[in-house]
């Protein structure tokens, strides 16, 4: 049994090793495209993208993990602790952040960038909506920026304040990404077949890694 298709447990996609280790500097590529149904293929794609800047990509769905047999809760628990594997082997993060399934990042690609974060190694992200975060927020619950100042209202619906610091997501995520020196890169795709497709952003956030790298070698 598969937990998810997407994780194609006979394919490995990219080299193994620990941080450091030669091949270049290894980038987690973190992001909610491993759940499309052609998600192997832009894994490819952006191990090229890191190649051609002289890192080494590491997609989540980098494993043989054999799931056959296994519950679907404890296949999910597999999944996690081999991507916490890989994860504890990249030397940093490109992580994703266009909205997935509601205003907000996907939350397993959110962890994982705090998750860098923590290690104290570079997080780097990208969103291919140039809407920040509030604005998102406010589209979601139906809601009109306030009278007069062109900002959100202070609560939603249910009572609860809307964060709105003219960031691409929460706070703790741009803060963090700011942190290690970077901007979260934004773009406007348009195209709903491409919104987690389009690579321009995380092409950027590659090259602002190499150009790190470089600096700092």
């Amino acid at each position: 049994m598969r937990a998810w298709r997407s994780y194609r447990p006979e394919t490995a996609l990219a080299s193994r090793g620990r941080p450091g280790q030669s091949g270049g500097m290894r980038v987690y590529l973190a992001g909610p495209e491993v759940f499309l149904p052609d998600s192997e293929a832009i894994g490819v794609r952006k191990i090229e993208v890191c190649r051609r800047h002289g890192l080494t990509g590491v997609y989540p769905g980098d494993t043989a993990l054999d799931l056959s047999g296994l519950a679907p809760r404890v296949a999910g628990q597999r999944i996690y602790g081999c991507n916490r594997d890989l994860m504890k082997g990249c030397d940093a993060v490109i992580a994703n952040m266009t909205p997935f399934r509601g205003p907000s990042m996907d939350v397993g690609t959110a962890f994982e960038l705090g998750y860098f974060a923590a290690l104290g190694r570079p997080v780097l992200g990208y969103s291919n909506t140039t809407r920040p975060f509030a604005g998102r927020v406010l589209a979601h619950f139906g809601l009109d920026p306030a009278p007069g100042d062109g900002g959100p209202p202070a609560r939603d619906p249910q009572g609860l304040a809307i964060e709105a610091f003219d960031m691409a997501d929460n706070l703790m995520l741009d803060g963090a990404i700011l942190d290690a020196g970077f901007e979260v890169v934004t773009r406007r795709v348009d195209d709903p077949a491409q919104l987690y497709r389009d690579l321009a952003g995380f092409e950027a956030c590659t090259e602002a890694l190499a150009h790190r790298r470089t600096k700092t070698d």
